[in-house]
């Protein structure tokens, strides 16, 4: 009987612990890593993140179904109060708006209500220049011209091209995103805008990064170097 008992109670231990962890990165903190290079050189493939889900507001599932899969249903959620909503210069993680079962990090550069151009590669909202961050890269120095260019994934035809967009007005409850690396990003000026109920968390830190390069031999695999590393 006592066997039986202490059984249970590893049991239940067990699940509470599991449980525990759901609701923490359902509510508080979830991990995330960098698939792509579009935020380089500010964050790399192989970055693993803790992101803060409280900080934009956590929110209740909104899909119930078999994890790692897309089979399931959407569900009403409530999202709680938050404790500021994303500006721009933040790097937000949010569902992207063209498949909310992905995740997608940028960099917010305007919100409802702000006017979006790009002259020659440069971003000006509300007619003043953005503040480059310091890890934001161009891969090709020279840029496109023209108002329009034959990309069937262009968020609205005659608004511009990835170095010559806009003007235009982010509607209200809504966010204009990039990349840092500016060239090579699919973000706001190929599919839109991001409405708030999008939005998923702030990252916090880099608590692992792996190369994973082939060429680079098992020693230097870890990039110990950004382990630790505060987000911006």
């Amino acid at each position: 009987m006592e066997a039986k008992t202490k059984t249970f109670e590893g049991i239940k231990t067990f699940l509470i612990a599991i449980l525990a962890a759901l609701v923490l990165r359902q509510f508080v903190v979830a991990a995330y890593k960098i698939p792509t290079s579009s935020m380089e050189d500010t964050l790399l493939i192989g970055d693993f993140l803790l992101v803060n889900k409280f900080y934009y507001g956590a929110e209740t599932p909104t899909w119930v179904g078999i994890p790692f899969t897309r089979i399931g249903f959407k569900v009403p959620s409530i999202r709680f109060p938050r404790i500021e909503s994303p500006q721009p210069y933040d790097i937000v993680v949010f569902r992207y708006p063209k498949d909310e079962y992905l995740d997608y990090i940028k960099r917010c550069i305007a919100v409802g209500g702000q006017t979006v151009e790009i002259r020659n590669k440069v971003v000006y909202v509300d007619g003043k220049e953005f503040p480059k961050p310091p890890k934001m890269k161009f891969i090709q120095k020279d840029w496109i011209l023209g108002r329009d260019y034959n990309d069937p994934n262009m968020f609205m035809r005659g608004v511009g091209n990835r170095d010559n967009f806009g003007p235009i007005t982010v509607p209200a409850g809504h966010y204009f995103m990039m990349g840092d690396n500016r060239d090579n990003s699919a973000d706001s000026r190929y599919w839109g805008f991001v409405p708030d109920k999008n939005i998923v968390g702030k990252p916090l830190i880099i608590y692992f990064s792996w190369e994973s390069k082939p060429y680079v031999d098992l020693l230097h695999k870890v990039r110990w170097s950004r382990l630790g590393s505060v987000i911006r």
